[in-house]
């Protein structure tokens, strides 16, 4: 259930991480051409004005989107779709997708880019609290004013938006998106490829299956199913994800 990344694949991602020259900046593309991605690039900004961490220019963004191609987002313009990110074997990516409409199918977007994993920077706002005997996975965000507990273990490719807490203990899964101010208490598990809208609270030691939808407020205090989608307080269960539904795959 807890589809976490391997630590084969950390080890494999620091050493690509490790790679880069102290001192020299990363060369840096966001797939997905959403607010998302122009959240991402002031946490960059951030970064960079950070002495002695690893600094980042962002050359571009990619999105499959074709009425996107050769606008700008933050000043950075989306130059192709995300298949083209083979075409630059030396820059680093990182994503900025993850909207109520595609969070569930994360993973394939993802997997156009045709991007290894050890190609994926991790980028932690330095407003963030993180702590030491955390984990965080390869392509992860954290944004300003977020709380990582002592022994979280955060998957890859996961949005952790402002102001949000992941309490001790906890396992976020792989492609799962935490909006702003969410409560996790400890040791709650979060399936992967799931979307915790913004302010909702989750109690102690619950488990959220795969791919599952809190709803924005919701307070969960009992197990959530596998792609189930629940609102309110108490968060009740209002349905099953269609597994038939198709979007156009943006962020």
């Amino acid at each position: 259930m807890w589809n976490l990344v391997m630590s084969s694949d950390r080890q494999r991602a620091r050493r690509e991480n490790e790679r880069t020259p102290p001192g020299e900046q990363r060369k840096l593309i966001l797939l997905g051409a959403s607010r998302n991605s122009a959240d991402i690039l002031d946490v960059v900004d951030a970064i960079n004005r950070t002495p002695g961490r690893q600094t980042y220019e962002c050359l571009s963004l990619l999105d499959d989107k074709e009425s996107l191609w050769g606008t700008t987002i933050a000043g950075r313009r989306v130059l192709g779709s995300l298949a083209s990110a083979r075409e630059c074997s030396e820059a680093w990516f990182v994503n900025g997708i993850g909207s109520p409409s595609s969070f569930w199918k994360k993973d394939e977007i993802i997997a156009r880019s045709g991007v290894p994993l050890e190609r994926f920077a991790t980028l932690v706002h330095p407003a963030a609290s993180v702590s030491a005997t955390s984990e965080v996975g390869p392509g992860t965000v954290i944004f300003q004013n977020v709380t990582i507990g002592s022994g979280a273990r955060i998957g890859k490719h996961v949005l952790i938006c402002p102001g949000a807490v992941v309490s001790h203990d906890c396992i976020v899964g792989d492609y799962t998106c935490i909006a702003s101010s969410v409560s996790i208490a400890g040791d709650v598990r979060v399936g992967s490829l799931c979307y915790l809208g913004m302010s909702c609270a989750v109690r102690e030691r619950v488990e959220i299956g795969n791919g599952s939808l809190l709803g924005m407020g919701s307070v969960v205090l009992r197990n959530v199913a596998e792609n189930s989608v629940v609102v309110g307080n108490p968060a009740r269960y209002l349905r099953v994800r269609d597994l038939s539904e198709r979007n156009d795959g943006q962020a």
